[in-house]
Order: structure tokens, then sequence, then C-alpha cells
């Protein structure tokens, strides 16, 4: 061996054992809290690390401790199917309740099966529930529950979260902790766990104390928080954020000789693997349900004591076994369930009743309260919901009022307490016209919502104009809440369209306008007229018509234009719209104001009709019948969304790896393995230009 393959080979070695090292102390330190060395010792070992890497980027890793600081940046985040359904639970809002959950398990369940029948009771975390894949021992993809069927592919932000095992086992866990089990510690080939990230109280508190002094906002409660640290498009946002993870049930489970046949038994299993599992995690028989229900009890105590936040409790039964054969009712795994704590409630005063209207034109009626704590938290407002809602229960301005915070966020009044009024107190009603732009309000009368459906309602404006420019709707990179905000403010934006007309002159004089802002803003809003017109209608935010009803809409009219000129029946009559729908549509587009400002779009360039959709449905052909395409790497103005839209739309289908059946691989820039793979199978590389030659024939 050369002295040059000799000294590679040390090195090679020397960056295993940093990384060995640096795996056991970070699984010691936000794990099992037992760190063994100070935080200054650990940062000499990981300087050490992040340097051999940097000198020889060849023998970077992507489950490298290093990957923890993030610097990942995402224009937009993917989305990856779930190897089964994450469901939700059924609720149980009392311990009768548990008790009638026990019995219809029971009787689903042979007397043999009742004796041997147990339950593990766990905290119901109050988080961003993530799924978390690993193959042949390493991480390799994260994502959000999303739909359930569909998540967020947030990998890079996941990996930077400590307490999340970047490969399993851990490097050095120790045999003592499965002394008691009958599994070995190779890898399972595949492993798919579900958890919940989080923040803790203390940490959250801090953030939001730092954060308001420099910025003056903060986050409204710790699940807020977490969501929004995961949801980052820069990773190194996310590793500066405190988060950390639960982990509570293995999905899969493959290539492991003697797996689990309990979920106490996989949980210890996952533990022994490096993951963090809570240690409030109790186990009872099922002659000890009388002790479950007493340990439920103790809960609603307990919970307050905590480092992070808990909405209630969730009862699995054990066997692993029996979970499949009770199998699911709906949308509801039958073999377990969550028990949600009462919320709390609290007595002040309801000072006076303002209407605010939102992004829809729904006017709600909210209450300014005289401060009051309630589960930790000062609240001087409320919801009321609808006039409805204020008039059935007869809730009066300056009554004293009973408030909850229901489902530990949302604060609102509970009902009024007439046995302590005065005889000042004032009856409320909900205005005839939108206090923010004097339009008269509408109500249809299966609905209790009032609505202003005036498009250029200044109220509404900010909020619809966020709503535009978001990625459900016409994605314009650049473009958020601050620069809504702002542009409403000055005057720039008084309708939607005049997004297409902004003042760019003035805009430059604005402190922070620089000339590279300014251009990626205005390349974001040029490359959004050629968005497919269900997102135009999307951004409208007409009521009841989301991404999925706009499609819906589009693939049967095709244009704006035929969709203004439909009537309610004709609208109806699409599978899938209903006359709520319908009657919301017709409604909104006999305002002239919103009729014309289509037209103002049409002026400014933004497309309107999708023509050639229209004439392939004509034809009864499409060209890329029977066609498979992957995707990879940035395209220049489409998002991956809307090119598997535009792939479908045209008859074809996408996948998300690449084999010998794909038929074309779409790629933008910084594509990676994909396109090698391709390249290797001789499978023809389209740009988004010849994609769109393609599908024009």
């Amino acid at each position: 061996m050369t002295p040059e393959k000799q000294e590679d080979r040390a090195i090679a070695e020397r960056i295993e054992e940093l990384r060995s090292a640096i795996r056991e102390h970070q699984h010691r330190y936000y794990i099992l809290d037992e760190p063994t060395i100070s935080d200054a010792e650990f940062d000499v070992l990981f300087r050490e690390l992040q340097a051999l890497e940097e000198e020889h980027p060849a023998l970077r890793s992507d489950d490298s401790p290093t990957v923890r600081v993030g610097g990942f940046i995402s224009e937009r985040f993917e989305k990856t199917q779930h190897p089964m359904p994450m469901l939700s639970l059924g609720n149980a809002f009392s311990q009768d309740d548990l008790v009638a959950w026990r019995e219809r398990i029971k009787r689903l369940l042979t007397e043999d099966q009742q004796a041997d029948l147990a339950y593990v009771v766990e905290p119901k975390f109050d988080g961003l529930t993530v799924v978390l894949h690993y193959e042949n021992g390493r991480f390799t993809l994260g994502a959000t529950r999303g739909d359930g069927l569909y998540g967020e592919n947030i990998t890079p932000n996941l990996r930077t979260v400590q307490s999340i095992p970047l490969q399993i086992p851990a490097a050095f866990a120790p045999t003592r902790q499965v002394a008691d089990m009958r599994h070995d510690l190779r890898p399972p080939t595949r492993l798919v766990v579900r958890g919940e990230a989080y923040v803790d109280k203390a940490d959250f508190e801090a953030f939001n104390k730092q954060r308001g002094a420099e910025e003056g906002r903060t986050y409204a409660n710790p699940r807020n928080f977490a969501a929004g640290s995961l949801r980052q498009l820069n990773s190194a946002i996310s590793a500066q954020r405190p988060l950390k993870a639960w982990i509570y049930q293995a999905l899969i489970l493959e290539g492991v000789e003697k797996p689990p046949t309990t979920h106490w038994e996989s949980l210890a299993y996952l533990k022994a693997l490096g993951f963090p599992i809570c240690a409030e995690n109790q186990r009872f028989g099922d002659d000890e349900f009388d002790a479950l229900l007493a340990r439920i009890a103790e809960w609603d105590t307990l919970r307050h004591d905590l480092p992070y936040e808990v909405d209630g409790i969730v009862i699995k039964v054990d066997s692993l076994a029996m979970q499949e054969q009770l199998g699911f009712t709906g949308k509801d795994p039958r073999w377990a369930i969550a028990y949600k704590f009462a919320a709390e409630e609290v007595i002040t005063k309801l000072l006076d009743i303002v209407v605010k209207v939102g992004r829809t034109g729904a006017l709600t009626p909210n209450a300014v309260l005289e401060p009051v704590e309630v589960s930790g938290v000062t609240v001087q407002a409320a919801t009321l919901h609808n006039e409805d809602y204020v008039r059935d229960l007869d809730i009066r301005v300056g009554d004293t009022v009973v408030v909850v915070r229901a489902g530990e966020v949302i604060p609102k009044v509970l009902r009024p307490l007439p046995e302590l009024r005065s005889g000042d107190e004032v009856p409320w009603e909900m205005p005839t016209v939108c206090p923010a732009c004097g339009q008269s309000v509408v109500r249809n009368a299966e609905e209790a919502a009032t609505y202003c459906v005036n498009s250029a309602c200044p109220a509404r404006l900010v909020r619809l104009v966020e709503h535009f420019v978001s990625r459900g709707a016409m994605d314009i990179e650049g473009f958020g809440f601050k620069q809504a905000e702002l542009f409403v403010q000055k005057g720039f934006i008084r309708d939607l369209a005049d997004i297409y007309y902004l003042p760019w002159e003035k805009i430059a004089e604005l402190e922070g306008y620089k000339e590279k802002r300014l251009e990626k803003l205005r390349n974001g809003i040029e490359e959004s007229k050629q968005r497919p017109v269900s997102r135009l209608l999307t951004g409208l935010g007409i009521r009841f018509v989301g991404s999925t009803v706009a499609e819906l809409l589009m693939k049967k009219l095709f244009s704006l234009e035929k969709l203004m000129a439909a009537d309610e029946e004709t609208l109806a009559e699409i599978d899938g719209i209903g006359p709520k729908i319908a009657e919301s549509v017709v409604q909104f587009f006999a305002l002239e104001p919103n009729r014309a400002l289509v037209d103002k779009f049409a002026s400014a360039g933004v497309r309107i009709e999708d023509e050639i959709v229209e004439q392939e449905v004509e034809s009864g052909t499409k060209p890329f019948d029977g066609l498979t395409f992957v995707i990879t790497g940035t395209l220049p103005s489409m998002s991956r969304d809307e090119a598997k839209a535009f792939i479908e739309a045209h008859g074809g289908k996408t996948t998300g790896s690449v084999s010998k059946k794909t038929s074309y691989l779409l790629a933008g820039e910084k594509a990676g393995s994909k396109l090698a793979k391709a390249e290797a199978l001789d499978i023809p590389i389209l740009s988004e230009e010849a994609l769109r030659a393609l599908a024009t024939g």
C-alpha cells in the first residue's frame, strides 16, 4: 500500500471513529440525559469532524452528525405517500367512554384472547406528527402526517433534530439495555416509525422571549412553533430551533428474525435501537383496568408538571395480533382511543364584541375580554363563532362569561352568567353591511355564517393576497405576508390583479428592496402567469373553492369565462360539485368587481383558460397517454406539484423512482442520482420546455 493510500485510509478511519464517538455522546445527552463529557470536549470532537469532512468531501455521509447543523435549502416540499394511512384516533371524554370502548373490544375477542388482553397507556403529545423511514439502519426519509395518505417530505429538516437517530442501532447501544430481550440489535432491513416532533415549554418560552425582543412577534403555542420550525425551507433555520421528538409506534419492521409481538415490546425494542421513547408510558392488564382509569385521572394534574405539552392520553391494545384482528371502523382504529382532557374554564367580563372579516369574507364576532389567565396563558380575546351562537346563548356586551381554551389552544366564550347581570348589559346584533368596506353582507338560509363577498374589501385583502401568492394557489416566490401587508398599506394593491401591475419604481424606494430582491419578486410574479387556471381560481378565495374543487371545475369548463357564464344548475351537475359550491361560485361572479377582476388578470397576461386540455378532451386522446414520468431537480417555472398536474392533465402518470418502465425523466437544475440512473438506462431526458413541446405535439 502506498503512503498516500495509507494516509487516506487513516483519515477515513478517523472520520468513522469521530462519528461513532459523537453519536454516542449525542445519544447520552439528548436521549439518556447522561452526558459523560463536557460541552467544550464535545465541541472539539465535532469541529475536528467538520474540518476533516470539508477537506475530504468524498468521505461525507448523509448520516454524519454534521448534517445536524442543516444548510439544505428546499424550494418546495415534495409530497410523499405513506406506506399505510396515518389515521387519527377516536376520542373519549369521560371514564364511561373508556369503559364502553373496552366492552366493545372484548365483544370482538374470544374468551382466551380476553384473558391475555392488556393495554399500553401513553401521553398524547401536542406537537407535529412525523413519519421516519430507515433502510438498513440509515435514516432515508422523514415526512409530516399531511392528510394521512400523503405527507410533506421534510427529511433535511428532520435530520437536524438531535433526538432523531440518523442511523440505528445507536453506535454504542449498551447490551445492558436489552439483556432481558430476545432480539439482537442488527439493524432491520426496513423500519418505518411514527412519532411526534415537539418543543419543551421552557425552550418555547425562551425562544418566544428572544424573538419578541428582536422581531416584535411570537409564536402562539409550542405546537405551532414545532410545526413552523420543521416547515422551514432552509434546514439551517430548523437546526437553530430547540426541536425534540418522541417515537411511539413501529409501522413497518422487516428483516428481524424475531420481531416483537406486542406494542410494549416494540417500544422497548425501539428504545434499544436508540429512539427516544417516553418514560411515562405504562402497561396494564385487563384485570388492572380500574388502576388504568385511576392513572388517567391523575394525568389531569400531572400533565401541568411535565416539561412538554400533553393534550390527552392514548390507550392502545398491547397485542399486535389483536390490533390486526380488531382492525378499523371508518377512519379510526378499534384498538386505540384518545382520552381528551377537560378544558379549563375561567370567569371574566365581556367588554365588547367586535366583528372581524376573514380571507373568505366571513364576518366573525369576537369577544374583547377583561384579561384572564387560562391554562397558563393570558387571554384577552375569544371567538364567538357566529351570529346564531351569540343569539342562542343570549350573550350580551357587559356580561360575566365563562371562557374555555378549546383544545388547549383557541379560547372561546362558553356561556354567559345571566344571574350576575346588573341590567346595564347590551344585546348585540350582526351588522348588515361590512364594517370594512360598507358593502351589503349576505347570509344564506342554510348557513350560520355571514359574508362580505366583495373581493376588494380592504379587511379581506391582506389575507386574500397572502392566500393568492401561497404555494397552494399561484405560488409566487419571494411574496409572503409581509409583502402583502406592506403593499396593501401603501395602496399598491387594491385588488388581487394589482399584483401584476405593481409600481416597481416606488417599491425600489422602500427600505430593504434592493435590486436582487426586486428581481426575485418580479420573476416570481411573471412566472406565475403561466400557472394552470385552476390555481388562479383557487387563489380568488371563493368560499368552498379550494384546490380540489377548482381542479374539478376547470377539468369540466376549462376557462374562467365559461365558469362565469355557468348557472347554478350547470355547476351542480359536475361530479363533486354540490348546490352549496355552485351557489357560492355564481354568487361570487354575480358581482361586477369580481368579473372585472378576471378581465384585469387577462389583460396582465395571466392564463385564464386551458386551451390545450380542452382540445384534448374534445378529441378524446391525450399526448401522454400510456407514458410514465419521473421528476427531478428544480424546474424554471413549475413546482413539482404543477409539473405532476401538467403531466396528469395530458394523460400521463408520475412515479418517484427511475426504472426501465420510465418513459421520460423531467429534469431541472440540481438534478441528482435520478438523472444518472436515467442516463445509465438510456431513458430520454426532458427539460420543462421540451415537456411543454411534447404536450403540444
